[in-house]
């Protein structure tokens, strides 16, 4: 990842609002509809270049493709890799279970509830490598010369470890590593082309609230060991300024008031290759973890991505309190060290929508302006 000398940087965490009609579509192409696919690649292509303009009008440096060609962050694999058939048991979320009436109301939004959980049931292989490279053909005809500037997104294999349930192989560890050598082909083709790549890893903090709810703290850290050692093998040899990662408790309108404390795994995620971690920072449940680094050093090499954006509400932050964000880190961290993010997608579901598609553009377009107001103090 660049780091700048003269001004914060602004980015965002991937999944961006897509048009209406490309919603349409997606829905249609997960149920099944026959498409015309040449058709849906022209609206892909041409929805990438809106998308990456609309990210340079409000004054992001680090765009991306707004993650359109995916049905969700993580569930798209099943469409580019073999092994994933059938159907799997229903995914529990430890906080919503306290609160079933909240849990009805965020598991069921339309996004959510059309997306397709199928379960490992045979051997895990690359199917579709044209998919990845259709994606990196989009981007690369948006954003021109400044492909350098640019990130994709691909699901870590942790966190389809975490969504998908093995059927198949002899134990976890075996499931990962073979998610992991299929996933490499993406990885290291996004990163040949020129792209950032950022590795989407919820299931390092996620995964406490969800697959394994009930682990002790030492439980859960070795687990989160074991997938961030996966993680550097699948992206071994790859240059770690080339890549990022996203930590997240899930971005869904929940209490969580079960999400694990960053301190209680900041250790390990800085053994992860990538030198940029993207993590929540905005919301009312982590806002407050900046304090962690007035005790907790920086490796040399890493850079911080605090969400100073939430991603869940609609109201618009004031550029005085994003400056403030950026302020706390780059006080603790170095200022170099520091590049403005938000909390996680505003669209991680096609269809599924917790920010009015207007107020998202606000919303970035406030997180440039107060990253503007916090270089004046810091350069």
């Amino acid at each position: 990842m660049k780091r700048s000398t003269e001004r914060f940087l602004t980015t965002h965490t991937g999944s961006l609002p897509r048009p209406e009609d490309l919603v349409r579509i997606m829905f249609a192409k997960e149920d099944g509809v026959p498409l015309d696919p040449d058709a849906l690649d022209n609206r892909l292509r041409t929805a990438v270049a809106e998308l990456a303009d609309r990210q340079t009008q409000v004054g992001i440096d680090i765009r991306n493709d707004g993650e359109v060609s995916k049905p969700n962050y993580a569930t798209y694999i099943k469409d580019r890799l073999t092994g994933f058939a059938g159907a799997q048991s229903k995914r529990q979320v430890r906080d919503l279970e306290d609160f079933p009436d909240v849990g009805k109301r965020v598991m069921g939004d339309r996004g959510r509830s059309r997306r397709r959980m199928p379960a490992c049931s045979g051997p895990i292989t690359l199917r579709d490598a044209g998919a990845a490279q259709i994606d990196i053909d989009n981007l690369q005809a948006a954003v021109g010369n400044t492909t350098g500037d640019a990130f994709m997104t691909a699901a870590s294999p942790g966190v389809v470890g975490v969504f998908f349930d093995n059927e198949y192989y002899p134990d976890y560890e075996s499931y990962l590593y073979a998610i992991g050598d299929a996933m490499r082909s993406e990885y290291q083709a996004i990163v040949d082309a020129g792209f950032i790549l950022q590795v989407d890893c919820p299931d390092l903090a996620m995964g406490d609230n969800m697959r394994f709810a009930g682990m002790t703290i030492d439980e859960f850290r070795k687990m989160a060991r074991l997938h961030i050692e996966v993680l550097n093998h699948a992206l071994d040899g790859m240059p770690p300024d080339r890549l990022r990662m996203h930590l997240c408790w899930g971005n869904y309108d929940g209490p969580h008031h079960y999400d694990i404390e960053l301190a209680a795994i900041i250790d390990l995620v800085f053994d992860a290759l990538p030198s940029a971690i993207s993590f929540e920072a905005a919301n009312p449940r982590h806002a407050h973890e900046w304090t962690l680094f007035e005790t907790v050093k920086l490796p040399a090499g890493k850079i911080l991505i605090p969400g100073v954006i939430e991603t869940k509400n609609n109201y618009i932050e004031h550029p005085d309190l994003v400056a403030q964000r950026i302020g706390n880190y780059a006080r603790l961290v170095g200022r170099e060290n520091v590049i403005a993010g938000v909390d996680c997608g505003f669209g991680t579901s096609v269809g599924s929508q917790n920010v009015d598609p207007g107020i998202v553009w606000e919303k970035l377009r406030t997180l440039a302006e107060g990253a503007r107001r916090a270089s004046k103090k810091f350069w």
